[in-house]
């Protein structure tokens, strides 16, 4: 009967035990995982923070795209630099040289007097006549050279337009005036029969003859004849003088 009764308390002691033990360890172990969860907390709080201070970066990151934005919106102006080109060939020489002088960037000339100026045209103008002069001597050489190795026409056809000489017209009137230089101004008198009415008509003209020494003056009786034109108004040359004036 002892035996009984110590059985019995051996075995409710290590089953009193056992649950003691139990309830002891599981709060044990769950304080560990309790007491790490209030820490790790703050810790995920915290991490948002600079999180949230990288998503206030990330704005900065993404405006930086906006200067590229700008690039881009640069690269088609750079594109579109080279289309002016196009109507630039379209100009005409004196644009392209008026502007060619405006992008020009050297040194500028030394200040010069008008007399230095006109000196410096005048050996231009001479600078360029004798090119002128030379290339005109080359012209010539070149053009007999073709003719020395054409073909010589036969002598025997006669020429399709025979040259034919005309005659001068030649007239007689009065000196009227001789105050400008190697130049004589001529009336010329004519009186014709009408051929209907047989009736004298006198009319007059007046003409421009070249007077090379000056040698008829005012009121004297002259010869003139027509000539090839000398000047803008002068077709006519002094012959000879038939009368001196009184």
């Amino acid at each position: 009967m002892a035996d009984e009764p110590d059985t019995p308390d051996e075995q409710d002691t290590p089953e009193a035990e056992q649950p003691q033990d139990a309830p002891d360890a599981a709060p044990e172990a769950e304080q560990p995982e309790a007491t790490p969860e209030p820490e790790t907390a703050p810790e995920a709080e915290a991490a948002p923070e600079p999180a949230a201070d990288g998503d206030a970066d990330q704005p900065e990151a993404e405006a930086a795209p906006e200067p590229a934005a700008d690039g881009d919106a640069e690269q088609p102006e750079a594109e579109a630099a080279p289309e002016p080109a196009e109507p630039a060939e379209q100009l005409s020489s004196k644009e392209r040289r008026r502007r060619a002088r405006s992008r020009h960037s050297g040194t500028a000339k030394p200040s010069r007097t008008p007399q230095e100026r006109q000196a410096e045209r005048v050996e231009l103008r001479k600078t360029k006549a004798a090119r002128r002069r030379a290339r005109r001597v080359q012209e010539r050489a070149k053009a007999a050279e073709r003719r020395s190795a054409a073909p010589a026409t036969p002598e025997d056809l006669p020429p399709v337009h025979a040259p034919s000489g005309g005659t001068r017209r030649m007239r007689q009137g009065v000196v009227v005036s001789d105050k400008a230089e190697k130049t004589i101004t001529v009336r010329i008198d004519v009186a014709r029969r009408h051929r209907r009415y047989e009736k004298i008509v006198r009319s007059s003209s007046t003409v421009h003859a070249h007077d090379e020494n000056n040698e008829a003056h005012e009121g004297d009786v002259v010869r003139v004849v027509e000539s090839r034109p000398l000047s803008r108004t002068k077709r006519w040359a002094l012959v000879d003088v038939l009368e001196r004036a009184r």
